[in-house]
């Protein structure tokens, strides 16, 4: 029988590695999402006041949505590597190992007791990025009474794709789950 030149560990540990880079490239992305949206919404809220022109304040949804979405998917997708670190790339190089308990900081970070109210807190920030100032936005379009017909009608579609989106940031979040117990 030939020789390996490559065992399966070393394959594991090689994925280990891409999927846990490509996860602290999400994260960065995810988390300067935040600080993008936090800047155009200045840049916008700024522009509508100083121009005076309410009608400009509608473009906080479009892009509240598309900058929310981006973060939603990415954590979406961080949670989704751990998942797959914790449940089956870890339990197969475990087996290889005889057994012994591999990548504990992806089980042990999660068992603190602040979790939950840390989830609760993310949850409460993202909605109030992403739905609750475009939400804001378009009230006060509403109430500067410079209000067109085809403008209101742009409006309430974005208003309910805001709220579309509010519906799936707590879908995603989960705060109330409780954090897995560690697999053997």
């Amino acid at each position: 029988m030939p020789e390996r030149d490559v065992s399966v560990g070393q394959l594991l540990l090689a994925e280990y590695q891409t999927v846990k880079d490509e996860q602290k490239t999400r994260i960065g992305f995810r988390d300067n999402l935040l600080y993008v949206t936090l800047t155009v919404v200045a840049a916008v809220i700024a522009a509508a006041a100083q121009a005076k022109q309410s009608e400009m304040l509608l473009a906080l949804p479009p892009v509240c949505v598309v900058l929310g979405w981006t973060y939603l998917v990415n954590d979406e997708k961080i949670s989704a590597i751990g998942t797959y670190v914790r449940d089956d790339l870890g339990p197969r190089l475990a087996e290889l190992t005889g057994g012994e308990a591999l990548f504990a900081w992806e089980t042990a970070h999660r068992s603190d007791s602040r979790r939950r109210s840390r989830k609760v807190i993310q949850c409460v920030i993202d909605l109030l990025a992403f739905c609750v100032v475009p939400l804001g936005g378009l009230v006060v379009y509403w109430f500067a009474g410079q209000t067109s017909s085809g403008l209101l009608a742009l409006s309430v579609a974005e208003a309910l794709i805001v709220v579309g989106l509010g519906h799936q940031v707590l879908g995603y979040a989960r705060p109330f789950n409780s954090p897995r117990p560690p697999t053997p």
